[in-house]
């Protein structure tokens, strides 16, 4: 199936419109396609968030997609948005949803008043042997973000990159490998 971008751009005036584009396809083409139309309409970026947070599958999997596409080439969109994406971290259980949602929050700024809550859900995360290794990677990449201004947290993520390490995939070792290297410099103040 395929559509008309430039049409469904200047047509498109409701959740509905949204979602069926979003349905046309599970791909990086429907992706950048939906992505692209949504730039162009930034008042469709409220919309598309409010899909993403419902929880829904699959189409709130391919919103949080989308919505990482986006927030990737213009950041400030998602800013507004941050807070609830994290207070969502609990409901979501399906990988994808994990996954975009900490790939959105690694390269954002981090709500002050969510640290706890990210936390948690990170470390929860980060030595499940359940989750992802992106999953995990994305967590542990968070938590050293939070350590900088939370010193008191590097000692315990140190211990839970090293608890993983025999565990893991080789790109979780050598993720964590660097993190370790850069933990331990800071913990013994060099």
């Amino acid at each position: 199936m395929s559509y008309d971008l430039n049409h469904n751009c200047t047509t498109m005036t409701t959740n509905e419109s949204l979602e069926s584009l979003l349905l046309v396809e599970n791909s990086r083409r429907n992706t950048d396609l939906v992505a692209d139309l949504i730039l162009q309409k930034p008042e469709l970026f409220d919309e598309l968030v409010r899909i993403f947070l419902r929880n829904e599958e699959p189409v709130s999997r391919r919103a949080a997609w989308v919505t990482d596409t986006i927030s990737e080439q213009k950041p400030e969109l998602i800013l507004n948005y941050l807070n609830e994406i994290v207070t969502s971290l609990p409901r979501f259980t399906h990988d994808g949803m994990k996954r975009e949602s900490l790939r959105i929050l690694s390269r954002s700024p981090l709500p002050d008043q969510q640290l706890g809550l990210l936390i948690k859900h990170c470390f929860d995360w980060l030595t499940s042997a359940g989750e992802s290794v992106a999953v995990k990677m994305y967590s542990m990449e968070i938590l050293y973000r939070i350590s900088q201004q939370e010193p008191d947290l590097k000692k315990e993520l140190a211990d839970s990159i090293e608890w993983r390490m025999q565990e893991e995939t080789p790109g979780f070792k050598a993720h964590g490998k660097k993190l370790l290297a850069k933990l331990s410099r800071e913990l013994s103040g060099r």
